[in-house]
């Protein structure tokens, strides 16, 4: 395995019909490790006792440098092999898997005049997987960089019987006792809501208005603010059912772009 000093390019023997190991992405990741970025990595994402990212391991590599190798590897690793990454007890070996699976799913996405079935057999597969899978992305920003453009897109396209696939995924998603299987439910929202349907976000939102945590708390807010930013109504009459029992984190965040 080549490495340009810079760090910023990598030859992972990529060719036609080359398939890549999880071992050879993860000596990659290995090479690029940075002590003191890892310090810092750690105190950002809460690692410490007690904190939400308790005993989670880095490496010390920044997002854009686990996009090269990802750019790299893209479409070249098999499920079995993504396993392995997710498994890793390294943060950034787990951010590489799903965001090989991000690439995934952009691949199985319908192409322009194509019908909205196309792909719809892979889309489902790698939806499924990634739900099985889906408390490895264990920190805010696994969640946030994977479960949109995965789960959201699903969602939003055929599946192989023709019908769309049933969104009480997200609800039983969110009636998880896991954190982050919360989060990825609503922030899944995220695309729906770019395709102007609120209905779902606003439901998921007041099922977990009550949510002891602030990763929930700003994670509603945000979603919230996402509608507004489509439909200011919308918002706006949301707010006044239920902003009396809003967390303030959540009213902050969700009424940051009212004016």
């Amino acid at each position: 395995m080549e490495k340009k000093e810079n760090h910023q390019n990598f030859v992972l023997g990529k060719g036609d019909g080359h398939r890549i190991k999880a071992q050879d992405i993860l000596d990659t990741l290995y090479s690029m490790g940075d002590a003191r970025q890892r310090d810092n990595l750690m105190r950002f994402f809460k690692t410490g006792k007690g904190e939400y990212g308790e005993g989670d391991q880095f490496l010390g590599i920044r997002v854009p440098e686990v996009r090269t190798v990802v750019k790299e590897a893209r479409l070249c690793v098999d499920f079995k092999e993504i396993e392995v990454l997710l498994a890793s007890p390294w943060h950034e070996a787990r951010l590489c898997g799903f965001l090989l699976l991000v690439e995934e799913m952009r691949a199985a996405m319908p192409k322009a005049r194509q019908s909205p079935e196309t792909g719809a057999e892979r889309r489902e597969e790698i939806a499924r997987f990634y739900l099985k899978h889906a408390q490895r992305a264990n920190n805010w920003d696994l969640v946030d960089l994977s479960c949109p453009k995965i789960l959201g897109k699903w969602l939003l396209l055929p599946g192989p019987d023709g019908s769309l696939p049933d969104r009480q995924v997200l609800y039983d998603l969110a009636a998880s006792p896991c954190l982050w299987e919360q989060r990825i439910a609503m922030v899944t929202c995220w695309m729906i809501i770019r395709a102007d349907e609120y209905e779902d976000t606003l439901r998921l939102a007041t099922l977990l208005l009550p949510h002891p945590h602030d990763l929930i708390h700003k994670a509603v807010g945000w979603m919230l603010r996402e509608v507004g930013k489509r439909d200011m109504g919308v918002l706006k009459d949301y707010l006044a059912e239920h902003a009396p029992h809003m967390h303030r984190t959540t009213l902050r965040y969700a009424t940051e772009k009212i004016r």
